[in-house]
């Protein structure tokens, strides 16, 4: 699954997080409570991935389908604004760029970065409990 191979690119690169935490709003995918981000990684399907090939439109019940895909939008918006408020960094990554190596590649890359500014190597500490 997309999920599984984010995990393992960054477990692989020696970082250690928690997953789908439930005292967050939106139980992201992966976290990493000492820097407080929060990962969700996306279907493009699902959750409407603009201008991927994957982000089609089903051809029956196409009113059912866009008012889901609207509340689904809208509930990231709103979980991302949530999480920010409350002091989180949220990054998404999308079930495309998942699958692409390069693009996975360049976001592990990004979480050090981010991870790095507070100071912190992944392999300092444990993340600690859930």
């Amino acid at each position: 699954t997309p999920e599984r191979l984010v995990r393992s690119a960054l477990h692989a690169q020696g970082h250690r997080f928690r997953l789908h935490a439930r005292d967050l709003p939106g139980r992201p995918d992966i976290v990493f409570r000492g820097d407080r981000l929060a990962i969700f990684v996306h279907g493009c399907f699902w959750h409407r991935h603009p201008g991927c090939p994957h982000c089609r439109m089903p051809k029956s019940r196409v009113d059912f389908w866009k008012e889901k895909f609207a509340a689904n939008v809208a509930r990231d918006a709103a979980v991302a604004t949530r999480l920010i408020a409350d002091g989180w960094r949220v990054k998404t990554i999308w079930e495309c760029e998942a699958r692409d190596a390069a693009r996975l590649g360049s976001f592990v890359e990004d979480v050090a970065r981010l991870r790095d500014r507070l100071g912190e190597k992944p392999s300092d500490r444990d993340e600690g409990p859930p």
